[in-house]
């Protein structure tokens, strides 16, 4: 069925766009869709961080955009008033600063009191590719990552847990929507989606050497991956 929202510019629409991203990392699904891209263009402004689930998702799909663009389909979302989304909006990102960078540097090369000569513009084209190279091998690949967390028994403080777990913070780790999913005899696991810089996080690692050791396994078991998406 498809998410439905009033018309997000308002108070009570941005109040159930936040409500409905209280568990959800995404629109629909567990990764960045047409649904988000949708939503993401019908909003005028970036909300304020008083609807804070909402503003977090915001910033999200903004650096997703500004990165990679998005792709996934989605479930489908529909927003009053809202006008359908472009292909290009959803799959391009926005064209990176090293094309101004480059402008401004032909900029620099042109000669107002004479014709540029060919040394002139061999070395403009190469300090573009340059500048061109330079920013995309600083872009990195992200994933979205979905993680079942299991305490010890019944009695574990759920609540804890998920603070133990949230306490984890590293340079391209963003903690995002939770919930707890009975797994029976009274006991519940711990279900929560993270997004990952591949190149700065490895969830493996974290597993093992974070949240299976002190202090956070005096509530942690065993922690098993559900989920692994590249955005």
């Amino acid at each position: 069925m498809a998410a439905s929202f009033p018309n997000l510019n308002s108070d009570s629409g941005l109040k159930k766009l936040d409500e409905h991203l209280l568990t959800r990392s995404y629109i629909t699904g567990y990764q960045a869709s047409k649904d988000d891209i949708t939503v993401f263009t019908a909003l005028a402004k970036p909300p304020t961080s008083q609807y804070v689930n909402a503003y977090r998702w915001y910033s999200h799909i903004d650096a997703l955009l500004r990165i990679s663009g998005v792709s996934a389909e989605g479930s489908g979302v529909i927003v009053e008033g809202s006008a359908p989304v472009s292909e290009e909006a959803v799959a391009t990102p926005p064209a990176a600063d090293s094309k101004d960078a480059a402008d401004e540097e032909d900029d620099d090369d042109v000669d107002l009191f004479g014709e540029e000569t060919e040394e002139e513009k061999k070395a403009a084209e190469e300090r573009a590719a340059s500048v061109k190279a330079s920013t995309k091998k600083k872009e990195s690949g992200k994933s979205s990552v979905l993680i079942d967390i299991k305490p010890w028994d019944d009695e574990t403080d759920m609540k804890k847990l998920e603070e133990a777990v949230r306490s984890v913070q590293m340079e391209g780790l963003f903690w995002g929507a939770s919930k707890l999913v009975p797994v029976g005899y009274g006991i519940k696991k711990l279900q929560i989606m993270c997004t990952i810089v591949d190149d700065l996080v490895s969830v493996d690692t974290m597993i093992e050497e974070t949240l299976t050791v002190e202090p956070i396994n005096e509530f942690v078991q065993s922690c098993d991956i559900v989920a692994f998406n590249k955005i």
